[in-house]
C-alpha cells in the first residue's frame, strides 16, 4: 500500500499555485519552489520524496512556470509512474508526462522510425528467454532453466552497461561479476542471441533504449525536435539508473540544465541489473552549481523502526554508506521491534500466519500487513501458513489489478449499466451509486459476505470487493457523482495504473516491495545465507544485501517483526544464525563496530550560480588549537571540546547535569539512544562554553542546523538558567 492510497483516496484539487505548497515542510517546500537549474534531492525512506517532485511540478504548472507539455518525468516502474500521474492530476497538473525510461523511448523511437530509419519498426518481444534458448540451441551449448535465466541476466547487464560480446569477458572481470557460465561463452551465446534477433526482426527492450540513443546521437535534427518539446526533466529513483539510461538523459538535456533527480544511496539494490549510485552521488561534481536538498524528516515509520534502520546503516561500509542519510522520525512513538527465532522454516511460517491470524481479529486490516522474504522461493510456504489460518493474502508482482479477467470484466458491466441503467432491473431499487455498485458487481460474483478460504474463488472476491470499497469512497468525496463519474475515475485510474486497494495480506520479495508501505511488517528468513545471501561474497556484494534489509525495515510504519529459523526442514540440524547485519541490534547480540558517515543531516545547499563543467574548489582548513595551550589538535574527541584531554577545564558541572537530564528525557520521548541527541562531549562542550545565543551554540562542533533547529531553544535556555516552562522559545 503506497502513502497515496493510505492518505485521502479523493482530496480536493488546490485552488491556486499558493496552495499546492500548503502543507509542505521546509525541505520539501525547497524542492517545490526550486523550479531554475539543476536540483539534486537526497531523500530518504518515508521522507516524501513522491510528494516533493510532484507538488515541485504541479507549482510550476499552476504558476505559469512550466508548461504542462514540456515536462517530462521519469521512473522506473509502471507502477511509480502511475502513481505519478495520479498525483499530479489531483494538484491540478494534468498533461504532464510521467513515464519509465522505456516507455518514454519506447514513444519516441516509434515516432521517429520512419524518418530516421525507414520501414516498419520491428516487433518488441516481451520476453527474451526463448530467444536465448534458440541462440543457445544454435551454439550446441545445453542450457537448464536456470542457466537460461542467469545468461539472460548477463545479457541484460552487457546491454545496460553498453558491452558489446567481444567486450563481456573483460568488462564482468572488471566490474567483479561471477559469470554463470565460463566468460567466453557467455560472449558467444551474446552474440548469437544478437543474431537470433536479427534474422527474426525483433528488438528487446534494452534495445528500445540502445535504438533511441543511436537515433538522438546521429540525427541531431531529431535530437533538436525532443529537446524542443520537453525542456524541463524530473529523474526519480536516480541511484537505480544505468550507464546507458544516464546517456540518454544526456541526449535528452544537450546542453541546458533544467533537471532535478531524486534519490537515495542507502536504497540501491538493483546493481546487478546495471544499476549505480554513482551518478546520484557524482551530481553535484557534474553541475557545481546545483542545489542540494536532503530530506531526512520520517513521516512514515516510528522512532523504534526508524531507529533499527538507522542502526543498521552506521555499521555499513563503502561509497554509499558514506553518503547515508540518518532519519528522524516525525510520528510518536510505537512498540519495540520483535525478534523471534524458530527451529525450522514451517514453524517460522506458522508463527507469522498465527500472529497475523491475531492481528486481523484485533481490527488490523489484511491489507495493512506484509511479509517481506528474500526470494520468491520462499514465498509457498507462507502461502501454505496464511490458508491454513484462513488469512486472505495477494502475491506482490503477480497480474496488475485492471488486467484481471474479473476486473476487466465488472469494467465492462459497470459502463453498460451507466449506460443503459434505467433499462436495468437490478438497478430499479437502489438510488445511490454505492448501491448501484453493488448491485451490478453482484451478478459479476461479489457477495456481502467472503467466501470461505483462499484460492482464485476468494481472489475474485477480493478484487470485486476493492471495486465496491473504491466506489464508497468516490461517492464520500463527491456525493453528486454518477456511476458514469465512476466509470469515468476507473478508466483514468487503468490508464495511470493506481489500483485500488484489495484486502488481503501482501506477500513479497524484497525487492518487489521497494516503494511501499505497511503498517505491520514482518521480515522472514533473517538468517545467515539468506540475509546475507549466499551467493554474495564481494564487500560490494554483502553492503547491497545491507541495503535491502534497510528497504524492508522502512517498510514498516508502526509494528517491525523480524525473524529466523535455526533449520530449513523440521528435524533437521539447527546449524543457522541470525543475520549478522542484526549484531549489536537485536537483544543480547555483540554490535559490530560502527563508524560515522557523512552526510547524514537533513538540509539545503546552494550551489554557486554560473558555475558548470568544473568542480568546486575545496575550502582551506583552518587547524584546530587547543583554546588552553594552543597546541593543534588531532584527535576527533580534542576537537569538539577544543581543548586537549589533559588540559584544565572550565567546565559548569551543575550545567553539565542539566544538560545530561534533559537529553535522557529527549531520547526516551524520541525512542533512540541519548547520543542521538548530543554525545557526550558535546554536552561537555556546550557546559564549558554556556553560550548565550544561537551563534555561540552553532559553533560547537556537533550542533548542526538540524540540532539546532531541534533542541536549540531548549540548550540555551538550560545554559541561562531557566527552566524550560518558563522559557518562551520552546517549541
Amino acid at each position: 500500500m503506497t502513502a497515496a492510497t493510505h492518505s485521502t483516496l479523493f482530496p480536493q484539487v488546490p485552488d491556486s499555485a499558493d496552495a499546492v505548497l500548503e502543507g509542505l515542510d521546509p525541505e520539501q517546500r525547497e524542492v517545490a519552489t526550486a523550479l531554475h537549474g539543476p536540483v539534486c534531492v537526497l531523500a530518504g525512506a518515508g521522507t516524501g520524496k513522491t510528494r516533493a517532485i510532484t507538488h515541485r511540478i504541479a507549482y510550476g504548472v499552476r504558476a505559469g512556470i512550466l508548461h504542462p507539455s514540456s515536462v517530462l518525468a521519469v521512473t522506473f516502474t509502471n507502477r511509480a509512474a502511475g502513481e505519478m500521474r495520479g498525483r499530479l492530476r489531483q494538484l491540478g497538473a494534468g498533461g504532464v508526462q510521467a513515464r519509465t525510461f522505456h516507455s518514454a523511448a519506447l514513444r519516441q523511437l516509434q515516432y521517429f522510425w520512419p524518418k530516421a530509419i525507414g520501414g516498419a519498426m520491428p516487433r518488441l518481444v516481451d520476453r527474451k528467454i526463448q530467444l536465448v534458448a534458440d541462440a543457445a540451441a544454435a551454439c550446441r551449448i545445453r542450457l537448464d532453466r536456470g542457466e537460461l535465466r542467469d545468461v539472460t541476466a548477463e545479457i541484460e547487464w552487457s546491454k545496460v552497461t553498453q558491452t558489446v560480446p567481444a567486450d563481456y569477458a573483460p568488462a564482468a572481470a572488471k566490474a567483479g561479476r561471477e559469470s554463470p557460465r565460463d566468460p567466453a561463452e557467455i560472449a558467444q551465446l551474446y552474440a548469437a542471441y544478437e543474431d537470433v534477433k536479427r534474422e527474426r526482426s525483433v528488438i528487446d527492450f534494452e534495445d528500445v533504449l540502445l535504438l533511441t540513443v543511436a537515433v538522438l546521437q546521429d540525427r541531431h535534427d531529431i535530437a533538436d525536435q525532443i529537446r524542443a518539446q520537453y525542456q524541463h526533466f524530473v529523474v526519480d529513483e536516480y541511484q537505480d539508473v544505468s550507464p546507458l539510461q544516464q546517456r540518454l538523459l544526456e541526449l535528452w538535456l544537450g546542453e541546458r540544465d533544467s533537471l532535478c533527480v531524486v534519490g537515495d544511496a542507502s536504497q540501491t539494490i538493483y546493481s546487478f541489473t546495471g544499476a549505480t549510485p554513482d551518478h546520484l552521488l557524482d551530481f553535484r561534481t557534474r553541475h557545481p552549481g546545483a542545489t542540494v536538498v536532503k530530506l531526512v524528516r520520517d513521516y512514515r515509520s516510528t522512532p523504534q523502526v526508524v531507529h533499527l534502520a538507522n542502526g543498521l546503516l552506521a555499521q555499513a561500509r563503502g561509497r554509499a554508506a558514506d553518503h547515508r542519510l540518518e532519519l528522524v522520525s516525525q510520528r510518536a512513538a510505537g512498540p519495540e521491534p520483535v525478534y523471534a527465532e524458530y527451529t525450522d522454516e514451517p514453524a517460522e511460517a506458522e508463527g507469522a500466519a498465527r500472529r497475523i491470524r491475531e492481528l486481523v481479529d484485533s481490527g488490523v486490516p489484511a491489507s495493512e500487513i506484509a511479509v517481506l522474504f528474500r526470494t520468491n522461493a520462499q514465498s509457498e510456504t507462507y502461502e501454505q501458513a496464511l490458508a491454513d489460518a484462513a488469512v486472505p493474502y495477494q502475491l506482490r508482482g503477480a497480474e496488475r489489478f485492471f488486467d484481471r479477467p474479473e476486473v476487466r470484466k465488472a469494467g465492462i458491466a459497470l459502463r453498460g449499466a451507466a449506460r443503459f441503467g434505467g433499462n436495468d432491473s437490478l438497478l430499479d431499487d437502489v438510488v445511490d451509486l454505492p448501491s448501484q455498485v453493488r448491485a451490478v458487481l453482484s451478478g459479476e460474483g461479489w457477495t456481502t459476505q467472503p467466501p470461505a478460504g483462499s484460492g482464485a474463488v476468494r481472489e475474485r472476491w477480493e478484487s470485486l470487493a476493492a471495486l465496491v470499497n473504491l466506489a464508497q469512497d468516490f461517492a464520500a468525496a463527491r456525493p453528486a457523482a454518477t456511476l458514469a463519474d465512476l466509470v469515468a475515475e476507473l478508466d483514468e485510474r487503468a490508464n495511470a495504473q493506481h489500483a485500488p486497494t484489495v484486502q488481503g495480506v501482501t506477500l513479497a520479495s524484497l525487492h518487489s516491495a521497494k516503494g511501499l508501505e505497511w503498517d505491520v511488517v514482518f521480515l522472514v528468513g533473517v538468517a545467515e545465507g539468506m540475509m546475507p545471501i549466499t551467493y554474495a561474497k564481494t564487500d560490494e556484494q554483502i553492503e547491497e544485501e545491507r541495503r535491502l534489509l534497510y528497504v524492508g525495515v522502512t517498510r514498516a510504519r508502526e509494528y517491525l517483526h523480524v525473524s529466523w529459523a535455526l533449520s530449513r526442514s523440521p528435524g533437521g540440524r539447527p546449524s543457522r544464525r541470525p543475520s549478522r547485519f542484526l549484531d549489536g541490534l537485536r537483544p543480547g547480540s555483540t554490535a559490530t563496530a560502527g563508524r560515522t558517515a557523512a552526510g547524514g543531516a537533513g538540509g539545503i545547499e546552494r550551489g554557486i550560480p554560473g558555475t558548470r563543467g568544473s568542480a568546486p574548489k575545496r575550502a582551506q582548513r583552518v587547524p584546530a588549537r587547543c583554546r588552553v595551550c594552543g597546541r593543534t589538535l588531532t584527535d576527533p574527541g580534542e576537537m569538539k571540546l577544543m581543548r586537549c584531554d589533559d588540559c584544565p577545564s572550565d567546565m559548569n558541572e551543575g550545567l553539565y547535569e542539566r544538560l545530561r537530564e534533559w537529553r535522557a528525557d529527549q531520547a526516551r520521548s524520541s525512542g533512540q539512544p541519548a547520543f542521538c541527541v548530543f554525545t557526550d562531549r558535546t554536552l561537555m562542550a556546550i557546559a564549558e562554553s554556556a553560550p548565550d545565543d544561537e551563534r555561540e551554540l552553532a559553533r560547537i562542533p556537533g550542533v548542526g542546523m538540524r540540532k539546532l533547529t531541534r533542541y536549540g531553544a531548549d540548550v540555551l535556555a538550560i545554559c541561562a538558567g531557566q527552566s524550560l516552562a518558563e522559557s518562551t522559545d520552546h517549541d
